[in-house]
């Protein structure tokens, strides 16, 4: 950053001196200083905030006069900018500029404004901009805090907002506004004064404009006796002023449109009328009847913020006025209308106000109870308009909250219907319908809202601290879910409950419904806080069975609304003695989710017995079962052939207990099977793939049913099911897909021959069709009446068949949805089987199951969502929770032929594949079969392993895994051999090098055995492709550490030795190649040899090198005019990189390329090499920087120069004694670092080649960042750059060129383009100080 000079105070100059005195303003601040006012324009918000106090701290700790009148400048001049949006940004600016230095006059400030934007003096074109910069620039003053403390100056400003609210077309009612903002803070003395001269005393004014009612109303808030003498007395609430209120409270509601807010005006009116006791005369009057009578939806919106903002400000009885009338009404009808989708509801505002509200009197519990009562008494036919699910239900009380259940049970026994606010929309009273309008059907459907309301308020409530409303809410729905009541007795309360109205069966469908939906949220909690439980700690779905039974031990006064038969009682009572027996035994978890499993089902009993009659009994015997076998201690199967073990049982039970559509059951039945699951036979687990194999039997698929009849009962998803509501979604997806098939499409699509050949005869019939002999007859009015009449009737049967193909086709896609859902479902089980017992024997079956579920998921992609959960889900499973798994089953030694044959099963399915990605599965599976079949043996291999290559014998080692695992390496290796093979020949192989890769690092080994393939596709008559996915595959191989502890020295050193001897075939074609291929494969080889060179330099093996260096020099030319015609682009540049990292692994560096200047630098049509796209735009001449005059040097000595250096770039360098003198520091590092490079003891610097070729003279220039990456590859593996040898004098220009370019190219903000390099080599701020200035002032002499 330039150094910024000492503030003078210049005179003013002249008019022609102007242009001239700003731009020398300009350039004397620097660049961070002018940078604070472009960022405070920017649109956000915390950039402009940063560079405004940026801006504050530089001007305090640098304090100037010329920076500050400048600032003031640029700001002032900002707020008249053609932006909009940057004008309110340099206003705040200034706002907190003159709220800092506060030695600046704000009338000065305002003068200068005034003077900048007159308002006087401005002509169309600048109107717009002038009042606004007026405008903003007040509010800057009033921003400050400054302003209400200035008398001067707030005078000034309120007559300037005076002469700006004139300007109405541009600026609105916005100086008014501001001027009532100014107002509201200035003192009563200063009101008074300043009053007469804003306010007019005549009411027609007043009420012509919502800024000035809105005046005349702070005025009469603040100053009442100095407004009356202005005015006089003033009832605004009179009839002859309820027009002009309405009229101005609708401009009100439409100025706030787009801000979507309340306006103040309407409040503060609210507030007088409340306070003057006219607030039934200014709620029916004004906005009932005036702005609600031919009502637009901002007025609208402005009555329903009013009303949410007038509850905390109503009593009790004006509560009662609001809430049952018109307004309310209305409001409720938009309700409805308005659908959910749609951003102009108003749901959420009033949920915000009613919150407020409730939270603000926690205290009132009456008031609290009043406003709860009064919104869901707003109904729509009996049905209340707001949601079951409402949030604002947490702020009420416990003496609030005890109150509503107590009133929603009142009404769901005995419904009040006329203290509801009931209304009918538009559309429903043009429908004529009596049976709509019948009490019966409003008390179903307020019933059926009461109940959900009931099951949602739960969610809000915490277990301890409402445990008395949660058990009133629970006990309700159980007892008028599943009993109804003979005769009433004093111990149970709910016999007492009678009903004005008869429970229909359709209210007791949807209790049930929402009981179960209630288990659901009490077991979230009950997992959630398992210390906030009910009694003794038990989950509430224990004390719910407990109220149960003793519901059904009094039978004389309670009766079930399905009876239950003996066996089913027996069941129920078999039931309870058996929780007794798992609550002894409650400390063990696998009782405690048998305890689950039976009160869930045991539940269910009362809704559907007959099912769950015969499940009960099969759980109690599975359990005790196991329960017996535990105490036992044994892992026995059954003896008899013909009973089913009992956990193949439980597998089946648990299967049909997942076709349920509740998220609960499903919870129970992962838990459950996770205790299970140990004692999993085959058996039980191919019942499970079965249903995940739809390949197996169709029958026994059509014979699962998925039911989703309570999901759909329940309209708010109070039964929250995710895979129920995913089965919704898709549902809906398909309808609406069918739906938009149109009819023609459907019959022109659905036409067969059969119906062709019946109109056809019809035709013929009625002689329709005619021939040669009757062109001229016509069919009679009997006769074509009749053809007519059949026609009609074919095409009927027609359109029914159609529609009987539709609705089949509609069910079998809807059979196939709930098969996907029960299959998900079904993979719970196996994601806890694998991931609860990743050592059981029976892992190793789910492989290929597994594998067949995602190829056969892939092979139809996309087709449905269903498809896409199920394939994710699956693949997730395998890879993560079985591939990946830290523990795997040991016990595989009988089966271990099997594992082997199911290993080259996959390793051949792999190769078989179409998709790569599915061929990735299946070879995964095959690592993890040779991981389980390895065993332990891994950790004995890293245990035994050093990073360094020692003497480490192979032979032993291979024993060692032969004999202490199961795996046949031989075997195994013949299928991989195979398998590579295929990759390395095959055209399109979906086999890939990760994959191989993979398999190298985890078993070595198999590594070292497969190698000898790789190396033999390095060269010979493979494909180019091929031999560059060998090289790659061999080159990463190589760098493994653990594959060279499998290698004793002679092994590793023979290797390595055929490894090269396989490349030299390859280089001899090195910069020929033709196709991307051949491209490919030199750029493999090249990197596999420089990672044959490290290692032989790294463990200094007796490899001879020598061949290598020769050949690739004879290389070097070619290379070089590949990379200046541009071959390949960015390849060849690659190839070239590539080829001088092998040669300085071979001691041989790489030459320095001379830099040119800019002006050399050729045109873009001449130069072979891609240059970047300039950027668009260009710098004011006042910001470019003017470029020193060029270097004495001519373009025929700098040719010369490069000639000297080219030539000379690959020969030995030089030694110590023929460097030239240092001329710096870097030049010292570069002399310190010049040793010879040696390969197997011979120096090759010293001893230069007899054909080294030299460098192409017309190697073109590279950029400085092309230069920095060759310097940094010229180091690699400790091999020190060595710089050719040069004369004195031309080493020491190209050094102080090289300098200067850099330094160029560091400081110039564009070093791309040429035009501006010119500019930026002569910017003063590059000089430097000392001998560098002399050097620069010697060229200048110089040049001519």
């Amino acid at each position: 950053m330039a150094e910024m000079k000492s503030p003078t105070k210049a005179e003013p100059a002249s008019p022609a001196e102007a242009p001239q005195g700003d731009r020398r303003s300009l350039l004397e601040h620097s660049r961070e200083f002018l940078d604070f006012f472009w960022d405070i324009a920017k649109p956000d918000q915390e950039t402009r905030l940063r560079a405004t106090e940026k801006l504050l701290e530089y001007l305090r700790t640098r304090p100037s006069d010329s920076e500050m009148k400048y600032a003031l400048k640029r700001l002032i001049t900002g707020l008249g900018v053609g932006r909009e949006a940057a004008r309110p940004c340099y206003s705040l600016a200034l706002a907190q500029l003159l709220q800092s230095f506060e030695d600046i006059q704000l009338c000065d400030i305002l003068g200068q404004i005034q003077e900048k934007y007159n308002l006087q003096a401005m002509n169309k074109a600048m109107m717009r901009p002038t009042l606004f910069a007026n405008l903003f620039g007040v509010l800057a003053l009033f921003q400050s805090g400054r302003l209400v403390k200035d008398k001067e100056a707030l005078m000034k400003c309120v007559r300037l907002l005076k002469i700006l609210s004139h300007h109405y077309n541009h600026l609105q009612g916005q100086p008014v506004k501001a001027l009532v903002d100014i107002l509201s803070e200035v003192p009563e003395s200063m009101f008074q004064e300043i009053l007469p001269k804003v306010l007019k005393g005549d009411m027609k004014v007043i009420l012509s404009s919502p800024k000035y009612l809105e005046l005349f109303l702070l005025a009469r808030q603040r100053v009442p006796a100095e407004l009356e003498s202005l005015v006089g007395s003033v009832d605004l609430f009179s009839e002859d002023n309820i027009p002009s209120l309405v009229n101005i409270l609708k401009a009100a509601a439409n100025s706030v449109k787009k801000e979507q807010k309340l306006p103040d005006v309407a409040l503060n009116l609210l507030r007088l009328a409340l306070k003057e006791n006219k607030f039934e005369r200014f709620w029916k009057e004004v906005l009932e009847e005036g702005l609600l009578k031919k009502p637009s939806f901002t007025s609208s919106y402005m009555c329903f913020r009013l009303l949410g903002a007038s509850l905390p400000l109503l009593s009790d009885e004006q509560l009662q006025l609001v809430m049952r009338g018109d307004l309310i009404r209305h409001f409720g009808e938009h309700m409805v209308v308005s659908k959910s989708q749609n951003p102009l509801r108003f749901i959420p505002e009033i949920s915000a106000y009613v919150s407020t509200f409730l939270e603000g009197c926690q205290d009132d519990p009456k008031r609290q109870f009043t406003v709860m009562v009064a919104f869901t008494a707003i109904t729509n036919q009996g049905l209340p308009v707001m949601p079951t699910f409402w949030r604002v239900t947490r702020f009420l009380n416990t003496e609030a909250l005890q109150s509503y259940v107590t009133w929603l049970r009142d009404m769901f026994l005995q419904p009040d219907l006329d203290s509801l606010v009931d209304f009918s929309t538009a559309n429903q009273k043009r429908v004529q319908d009596a049976s709509l309008n019948v009490p019966e059907r409003t008390v179903f459907r307020l019933r059926k809202w009461i109940i959900h309301r009931l099951v949602s308020l739960v969610d809000h409530l915490h277990l301890e601290k409402d445990e008395a409303v949660v058990e009133q809410i629970a006990r309700f729905c159980l007892f008028h879910a599943f009993f109804k009541t003979k005769k009433a007795t004093p111990q149970i309360p709910e016999t007492k409950q009678h009903f004005s109205f008869p429970l229909e069966d359709g209210n007791r469908g949807v209790i049930v419904s929402a009981f179960f939906s209630l288990l659901q949220t009490l077991s979230v909690k009950f997992r959630q806080t398992p210390d906030l439980a009910a009694e003794n700690g038990k989950p509430w779905t224990y004390r719910l069975v407990q109220l149960a039974d003793m519901l059904l031990k009094h039978n004389r006064n309670v009766a079930n609304v399905t009876p239950l038969t003996a066996q089913q009682r027996q069941a129920w009572d078999q039931m309870m003695s058996t929780l007794k027996e798992l609550e002894a035994q409650s400390s063990e978890t696998r009782a405690i989710a048998f305890q689950h499993l039976l009160l869930l089902v045991g539940l269910h009993l009362f809704k559907s017995p007959a099912e769950s009659c015969d499940v009960l009994g099969d759980i109690q015997t599975c359990i005790k079962k196991s329960m017996e076998q535990n105490l036992r201690r044994s892992r026995s199967r059954a003896k008899a052939s013909q009973e089913p073990v009992w956990v193949e049982v439980m597998v089946e039970i648990l299967l049909s207990l997942l076709a349920q559509p509740s998220n609960l059951m499903r919870q129970v039945v992962r838990s459950v099977f996770g205790h299970v699951c140990s004692h999993l036979t085959p058996r039980g687990l191919q019942l499970i793939l079965a249903v995940l194999n739809p390949e197996t039997n169709e029958d026994e698929e059509d014979n699962v049913v998925v039911t989703d009849t309570d999901e759909k009962q329940l309209k708010h998803g109070e039964d929250a099911d995710s895979d129920s509501e995913e089965s919704k979604n898709s549902e809906s997806d398909v309808d609406s897909e069918d739906g938009e098939e149109s009819e023609e499409e459907d019959r022109d699509k659905d036409v067969d021959p059969g119906f062709r050949q019946q109109l056809m005869e019809v035709l013929q019939a009625g002689n329709a069709l005619g021939g040669e002999e009757e062109e001229e007859e016509e069919l009679g009015d009997e006769a074509m009446m009749a053809l007519d009449q059949n026609l009609a009737s074919l095409f009927a049967e027609q359109k029914m068949r159609i529609q009987a193909r539709h609705e089949e086709k509609n069910k079998l896609q809807k059979e196939r949805q709930l098969r996907r859902d029960f299959q998900i479902r079904a993979l719970d089980l196996i994601e806890v089987l694998v991931t609860k017992q990743p050592e059981h024997p029976l892992i190793l079956e789910l492989l290929e199951p597994l594998l067949n579920i995602i190829q056969r998921s892939m092979r139809s992609r996309g087709s449905t969502k269903q498809e896409q959960d199920l394939l994710h889900k699956t693949a997730r499973i395998f890879m993560h929770h079985l591939c990946r798994a830290r523990h795997y089953c040991h016990e595989v030694e009988p089966g271990a032929e099997a594992l082997h044959a199911q290993v080259e099963r996959l390793v051949q399915q792999a190769g078989n594949q179409a998709d790569a990605s599915v061929a990735l599965y299946y070879f995964n599976a095959s690592l993890y079969l040779l991981r389980v079949l390895k065993g332990n043996t891994t950790k004995r291999y890293q245990d035994g392993q050093k990073l360094e290559g020692a003497n480490i014998k192979s032979e032993p080692k291979d024993s060692e895994v032969q004999t202490t695992s199961c795996l046949d390496l031989d075997f195994v290796t013949r299928v991989y051999s195979a398998s590579l093979e295929s990759l390395l020949t095959k055209r399109n192989s979906p086999l890939t090098i990760p994959m191989f890769l993979d398999l190298f690092s985890r078993y070595p080994v198999i590594c070292k055995n497969l190698l000898p393939i790789v190396v033999q596709h390095v060269a010979g008559s493979s494909r180019p492709r091929h031999q560059a996915q060998a090289c790659l595959l061999l080159q990463k191989a190589l760098s493994a550490r653990e594959l060279r502890v499998c290698f004793e020295d002679p092994e590793w050193e023979q290797l390595i030795s055929q490894v090269l001897g396989k490349t030299t075939q390859t280089l001899q074609t090195l910069g020929e190649a033709q196709s991307k291929g051949e491209h490919q494969r030199e750029l493999s080889i090249l990197e596999l040899l420089n990672t044959v060179f490290r290692i032989v330099n790294h463990e200094k093996l007796s490899v001879d090198l020598t061949a290598f260096l020769g050949m690739l020099q004879g290389k070097q030319q070619k290379l070089q005019q590949n990379l200046q015609q541009g071959n390949h682009s960015s390849g060849s540049s690659r190839l070239y990189d590539l080829y001088w990292q092998a040669m300085n692994l071979l001691g041989v560096q790489r030459p320095k390329s001379e830099k040119k200047n800019a002006k050399d630098i050729p045109s873009d049509s001449q130069s072979p090499i891609s240059t970047k796209r300039k950027k668009k735009g260009f710098l004011p001449e006042t910001k470019k920087r003017k470029k020193l005059k060029s270097e004495g040097t001519t373009p025929e000595k700098k040719a010369a120069s490069q000639q000297d250096a080219v030539t000379e770039g690959a020969m030995p360098a030089a030694t110590d004694k023929d460097q030239p003198p240092s001329t710096g520091k870097k030049r010292r590092k570069r002399v310190k670092a010049n040793t010879p490079s040696q390969v197997n003891g011979v120096t090759v610097a010293k001893s230069p080649a007899p054909n080294n070729p030299t460098l192409s003279p017309s190697t073109p220039a590279k950029t400085p960042k092309v230069q920095k990456k060759k310097e940094k590859l010229s180091q690699v593996n400790g091999a020190t750059p060595v710089s050719p040898v040069e004369p004195e004098s031309k080493k020491h220009q190209k050094a102080l060129s090289t300098k200067e370019v850099k330094r160029r190219s560091s400081q110039s903000a564009l070093p791309k383009k040429r035009a501006r390099l010119s500019l930026v080599s002569r910017s003063p701020s590059l000089l430097q100080s000392g001998i560098r200035k002399r050097r620069v002032a010697r060229r200048r002499v110089q040049t001519p």
